[in-house]
C-alpha cells in the first residue's frame, strides 16, 4: 500500500526526477568542461591583475624614488642661478657653457661621422671579427665535407703574456651569432679572452663570416664546431679536454654541441644563454611575449624571402635596442655628448663591433624560433638537430651557468629553468654523474655578463681558475658564491664556495604562476600561420624579390641607414673633420661648477625618465595584450595537446637503470681509491657544499698524489660517478661497507687521514661533518683524531 502511495505521490516523483537530472548535469562532461573554463578564466583575470599591479607599482616606486633627487637638483640649480645673477656672472657662465656645448656638439657630430665611416669600411670588408688580439686562421668551415661559414681562429698572445701550449687546458670561446659579427667577449683587453691568456691557457675563437653557406643548417654548424674541437684536442694531446665558453646564443649552441658529441668537451661555461626562452615572472621579462603579439615564425620567413633566403641580423639588434630605448637610443649619445673629450677611442672600438651585422639562413632562424623562443623544445629536452635527438642528459662535462637579475634579455629563469625541466630532481643529476654549477649576479645587464671588465675579472676569472677543481667535485647541483675579501694591504681578493642546491632553490627564482602554458597555443598558431604563408603568400613574395631589391632592403634598414647618413658620404658633414681639428686646438671647457652643466644633466635625466615611463607603459600593454589573447580558456584548449611535455624519469625508474644497478652491486667491491672517493661523496652530500680551499685540496689529491695520479681521468670519472650513486641511494650501507674496500689497517688509516685532511681545520667544520668523520673512524676501527690534519697524508707518495 505504501509503495503504491509513494509511486502515486506526484511531488516526490518530481523531486526525484529533478535530483536525477541535476546529478546528470553536474556530472556531465559539459559541466566539468564549463567548470574548468570558469576556473581558467579566473586564473587569467588574476594574472592580469597581478601583472597590472606589479608594473604600476614598480613604475611608481621608480618615479617617486627619483623625484626627490630631481627636485633637489632643481632647487640647487635655481639657487646657483640666483647667486650668479646677484653676482653679475650669469651672462659669463652662459657664454662659457654655450661655447663648451657648441664645441662638444661639433666633436660629437665628427665622432659619429668617423664611426659611420668605420661602419662602411667594415661592411665593405665583409664584417671580419673585431678582436683586440691578433689571430691566425686554423680551419675554415668551407673546407669541411659539410660546409658552413664558421672558422677556427688561434689567438696570438701579446709578448708580455706567457702561454703553456703543452699542458694547460685550451679555451675555446664561441661568440654569439645573434645579429652581430664575431667579437663580443674578445674585443677588449679585459675580456674572457684576455683573462684566459693571462692565466696561461691557449685560446681559440670560433668565428664566422657574415654570410652563411647556401642552405646552411644548425646541424652543419654543430658539425663544424665539433670538428674544430677535435682539432684543438689534436693540437694539445697532453692537456685536459678544452673548456668551451658560449655567450648568449652560443650558450645553448654549446649545450647542443656537448649533447650531440659528449666525448669531446671539457667544462662548459654558458653566460646569459636563453635555454628556456619562454620562462619568466609575471610583471617582468617582456621580451618573451613578442612572438605571441607580433606573430610567430612566419614573419622571419617573410623577412628571409625579402632577403632571398637570408635573415638580416640587424633586425635582432634593432629589437634589442628597442628593449631599453632610454639606454640604447638616448643615454648612449647623451653621455657621449657629455664626455666626448675622453671617450673617443672606447666608443669607436665598441661601435665597430656593435654595428657589424651578420646574416642567418632561413633554416637557422626558423630552427631557433621553433625550438627555443616559441616552441621551447630544447628546454624540454625534445629538440632534434636533423635526425639526431638533442638529449641534454647525455652531457658528461661539467656545466657552469652564469645569469643575472639585471639581465632583461635572459633573466635567471630562462637561463636555469631547463635544469628543472630536463631532470626529475637533484638526485638524478648526482646519479647521472653530472656537475651543474650556477651563479646569479645581482644587477649586471645582458652584455655586461660577458663584456664588463668587472665581471670578467671577478666571476669569470674565478671560474677559469677553478675548472680543474670543479672536475674533481662530486656530481650534483651547486651554486658558486663569490664574496669579496679585503686584504690588510688594501688589495681585494675573493672567497669562493660551492654550495649544494636543490630544485627548490631554482624554483624560488620563479613566481607561483610559471606562465608558460599560453606558449603552447602560440606555438601551434605559429605553425599554422607558417603553413598558410608558405602555401598562399610565399610564391608571390619570392617571385617579386630580386637580388637588387634584397640588397636595397638591407641597405635601407634603420640600423644601417642611420649610420650611413652620418658618415663622410653625407656632403653636409664633409667639413666637420677640419672644423673638429680646429675645435680641439682651441678647446675651452666649461668649469665643473658651471650651473648650466647641472641644467644639462637635469634635462637628460628628465628625458630619460620620460622614456622609461613610456617603456614601462609599452611593456605593460604587451603583457596584458599577450595574456588577454593567449591565456584564455579556449586558447588553453587550442594549445593543450600541442604543448611540449618532456618525459621525466622517477627516482625508482632511475634506480632500475642498468648502470645504476651495476654501481649498487659494486657497493662492497673496490679498494683504496673507491673508499676515499666514497667518503668524500658522503662528506659533500652531508655538508651541502664545499669551499674553494677544500676543493683545491681534494683536486691536488686526485691529480698530484698516488695512487690517484696514475689512474686515467676517465676511469676516475667513472669511479666518482659510481661512488656518488652509492652514497646517494644507499647512504647507510655505503658507510657500513667501507671496511670491505680496505684490506689492512694501514690502508684504513691512510684513507681516514685523507678524509680528515680535505675538510680542513676542525674549527671550520659543521657538526654534521664532525659526526660523519666520527662514523668513518668507528667503522674503520681508527682512533678519532682530535687535532687538525694540516699535512697531506699522501704527500710522501707524490710522483717525482
Amino acid at each position: 500500500m505504501s509503495d503504491s502511495f509513494q509511486r502515486s505521490n506526484l511531488a516526490q516523483s518530481m523531486e526525484a526526477q529533478r535530483a536525477e537530472l541535476e546529478h546528470a548535469l553536474t556530472g556531465s562532461p559539459f559541466r566539468i568542461y564549463a567548470d574548468r573554463m570558469v576556473q581558467q578564466g579566473a586564473k587569467t583575470i588574476n594574472i592580469l591583475q597581478v601583472a597590472w599591479t606589479l608594473r604600476v607599482k614598480r613604475s611608481c616606486e621608480m618615479v617617486f624614488t627619483r623625484l626627490p633627487e630631481l627636485l633637489a637638483s632643481g632647487e640647487r640649480l635655481a639657487k646657483d642661478l640666483r647667486n650668479l645673477r646677484d653676482d653679475g656672472r650669469l651672462g659669463v657662465s652662459w657664454r662659457e657653457y654655450t661655447r663648451d656645448a657648441g664645441e662638444r656638439a661639433i666633436l660629437l657630430i665628427d665622432l659619429l661621422r668617423e664611426s659611420g665611416d668605420l661602419f662602411l669600411e667594415h661592411e665593405a670588408a665583409g664584417c671580419p671579427p673585431v678582436l683586440f688580439y691578433e689571430y691566425e686562421k686554423i680551419m675554415d668551415g668551407r673546407d669541411l665535407p659539410v660546409k658552413s661559414n664558421f672558422e677556427l681562429l688561434r689567438i696570438i698572445p701579446s709578448q708580455d703574456v706567457s702561454v703553456d701550449y703543452s699542458r694547460r687546458r685550451p679555451f675555446v670561446i664561441i661568440p654569439p651569432r645573434a645579429g652581430h659579427a664575431a667579437g663580443v667577449g674578445a674585443h677588449e683587453h679585459d675580456s674572457q679572452l684576455g683573462v684566459a691568456l693571462r692565466e696561461g691557457h691557449p685560446v681559440y675563437l670560433v668565428s664566422f663570416r657574415r654570410e652563411p653557406e647556401q642552405d646552411q643548417q644548425l646541424s652543419d654548424v654543430a658539425y663544424a664546431e665539433a670538428t674544430f674541437v677535435r682539432e684543438v684536442i689534436r693540437r694539445h694531446p697532453r692537456a685536459p679536454l678544452p673548456a668551451i665558453i658560449g655567450n648568449c646564443q652560443a650558450g645553448w649552441a654549446t649545450l647542443v654541441l656537448a649533447a650531440t658529441t659528449p666525448d669531446l668537451t671539457g667544462p662548459i661555461i654558458i653566460n646569459g644563454s636563453p635555454v628556456t626562452a619562454v620562462s619568466g615572472n609575471i610583471g617582468d621579462n617582456t621580451f618573451r611575449y613578442i612572438a605571441g603579439i607580433f606573430g610567430g615564425v612566419w614573419i622571419p620567413m617573410f623577412l628571409c624571402d625579402l632577403g632571398q633566403g637570408m635573415f638580416d641580423g640587424a633586425n635582432l639588434i634593432h629589437n634589442f635596442e628597442l628593449l631599453n630605448p632610454e639606454r640604447r637610443l638616448f643615454l648612449k649619445y647623451a653621455e657621449l655628448f657629455r664626455d666626448v673629450d675622453t671617450t673617443r677611442e672606447s666608443f669607436l672600438a665598441t661601435e665597430k663591433w656593435w654595428s657589424s651585422f651578420c646574416f642567418l639562413h632561413e633554416n637557422e632562424i626558423c630552427w631557433i624560433l621553433e625550438n627555443l623562443f616559441i616552441g621551447n623544445r630544447l628546454g624540454k629536452n625534445m629538440a632534434y638537430l636533423g635526425r639526431q635527438h638533442v638529449d641534454l642528459k647525455q652531457i658528461r662535462a661539467p656545466i657552469i651557468v652564469f645569469a643575472s637579475h639585471g639581465d632583461t634579455v635572459t633573466p635567471p629563469q630562462q637561463a636555469l629553468n631547463w635544469i628543472t625541466d630536463v631532470y626529475e630532481n637533484e638526485e638524478e643529476i648526482r646519479v647521472r654523474g653530472q656537475h651543474i654549477i650556477y651563479m646569479v649576479h645581482k644587477d649586471i645587464g645582458h652584455l655586461g655578463i660577458f663584456v664588463s671588465s668587472k665581471v670578467v675579472n671577478r666571476e669569470f676569472r674565478q671560474v677559469a681558475t677553478t675548472l680543474e677543481a670543479i672536475e674533481a667535485l662530486m656530481p650534483g647541483l651547486y651554486e658558486m658564491c663569490i664574496k669579496d675579501v679585503q686584504e690588510h694591504d688594501g688589495r681585494k681578493s675573493f672567497s669562493v664556495e660551492l654550495v649544494e642546491r636543490s630544485f627548490k632553490d631554482i624554483r624560488a627564482l620563479n613566481d607561483n604562476y610559471r606562465d608558460e602554458f599560453p606558449f603552447g597555443a602560440v606555438d601551434r598558431a605559429s605553425e599554422l600561420q607558417a603553413r598558410i604563408y608558405h602555401t598562399i603568400a610565399r610564391p608571390f613574395v619570392r617571385a617579386a624579390v630580386t637580388t637588387f631589391t634584397a640588397q636595397a632592403s638591407r641597405s635601407v634598414h634603420p640600423e644601417r641607414l642611420s649610420r650611413a647618413l652620418i658618415s663622410s658620404r653625407n656632403l653636409m658633414l664633409a667639413s666637420f673633420k677640419s672644423i673638429s681639428e680646429q675645435v680641439r686646438q682651441s678647446r675651452a671647457k666649461a668649469r665643473v661648477d658651471n650651473p648650466f652643466l647641472l641644467a644639462e644633466a637635469l634635462y637628460v635625466q628628465h628625458i630619460a625618465q620620460a622614456m622609461i615611463c613610456w617603456r614601462d607603459l609599452r611593456d605593460m600593454m604587451y603583457e596584458l595584450m599577450f595574456h588577454s589573447m593567449w591565456n584564455t580558456p579556449l586558447q588553453h584548449y587550442f594549445g593543450d595537446r600541442y604543448g611540449v611535455q618532456a618525459r621525466q624519469m622517477t627516482l625508482e625508474e632511475l634506480r632500475s637503470r642498468p648502470d645504476v644497478q651495476f654501481a649498487l652491486k659494486m657497493i662492497a667491491t673496490g679498494g683504496f681509491i673507491e673508499a676515499v672517493i666514497r667518503m668524500m661523496a658522503l662528506l659533500v652530500s652531508d655538508r651541502g657544499g664545499i669551499r674553494r680551499d677544500r676543493l683545491d685540496r681534494w683536486s691536488r689529491v686526485l691529480t698530484q698524489n698516488e695512487p690517484f695520479r696514475s689512474v686515467p681521468s676517465n676511469r676516475l670519472t667513472t669511479i666518482t660517478r659510481q661512488q656518488t650513486i652509492i652514497a646517494t641511494l644507499e647512504r647507510e650501507q655505503a658507510i657500513e661497507t667501507l671496511p670491505l674496500l680496505l684490506d689492512d689497517s694501514e690502508e684504513r688509516r691512510r684513507a681516514y687521514l685523507v678524509a680528515r685532511y680535505v675538510p680542513g681545520p676542525i674549527a671550520e667544520m659543521s657538526p654534521n661533518t664532525i659526526d660523519l668523520l666520527g662514523r668513518f673512524a668507528q667503522v674503520l676501527e681508527q682512533p678519532p683524531i682530535t687535532g687538525d690534519v694540516t699535512e697531506n697524508p699522501l704527500a710522501e707518495m707524490k710522483a717525482e
